[in-house]
């Protein structure tokens, strides 16, 4: 990535792009810990708290403090921005500033469980097929990768996939399996980053989005001649190695 563009945006990614004095960070940690409850941990539930972590692109740690609430002892995160990772650093976070592909080359360390949260859309093909083989190597055996993109099938995707300038690369359900396949991952399963049901707007808001789907879908069956079960602007994805 170097003499990259992307390396201008990220040095001050943080103060110009996700900085608002106006607005809580810590609400905004908060209501990402109660998605996190309902979407991410579930899919890790098998593994103990000694189980080793790595976050790629960990950007101010929100996963790393959730983990470190959740007891997980042995996490640690990466991310290119200087200013990200000194955000995680405050927090007392293990985080290091590095590049992802030479970060995993020059690491001695295999992980039970790697997450990759809103990363993977901000490279290209070619850098994809490499960081998906590195990431299948430094899994352990059974180990797992769990994957946040921009959905390409989403019914509304512009604001998600067109609001970042860094993003190279959209996914859909289909494409991520088989970059994934490409790479030796198995058991390959999505999963939708809809609304929860954490309280009564979260229960309105998902039976509003389970009717507004149904009718989403009549009219691609009419068009395509077939529906699509991932619709969110985001999906998850869980592979194992």
């Amino acid at each position: 990535m170097e003499n990259d563009f992307r390396q201008v945006f990220y040095k001050v990614y943080n103060s110009k792009f996700k900085h608002d004095p106006f607005h809580s960070i810590e609400k905004e940690i908060k209501k990402e810990w109660k998605y996190f409850d309902f979407k991410i941990f579930p899919l890790i539930r098998e593994f103990s708290n000694t189980a080793s972590v790595l976050e790629i692109g960990c950007g101010r740690g929100t996963l790393l403090e959730y983990l470190r609430e959740k007891n997980f002892t042995n996490v640690i995160g990466i991310d290119i921005s200087k200013e990200q990772v000194d955000l995680a650093l405050s927090r007392g976070l293990n985080a290091v500033e590095s590049d992802v592909i030479y970060f995993l080359s020059n690491s001695k360390s295999n992980y039970d469980i790697i997450f990759a949260i809103d990363i993977v859309e901000h490279f290209d093909k070619v850098e994809l097929v490499e960081l998906f083989n590195t990431l299948y190597y430094k899994l352990n055996y059974n180990g797992v990768l769990i994957i946040q993109t921009p959905n390409g099938h989403a019914m509304f995707p512009g604001r998600i996939i067109y609001g970042d300038l860094t993003h190279l690369t959209i996914f859909t359900p289909g494409s991520l399996s088989q970059i994934l396949k490409l790479a030796n991952f198995k058991k390959i399963a999505f999963y939708e980053r809809g609304p929860v049901m954490k309280n009564l707007k979260g229960v309105i808001r998902t039976i509003l989005w389970t009717i507004q789907k149904f009718i989403y879908n009549i009219l691609l069956i009419i068009y395509c001649g077939r529906g699509e079960n991932i619709l969110s602007q985001n999906f998850i994805c869980r592979a194992e190695k």
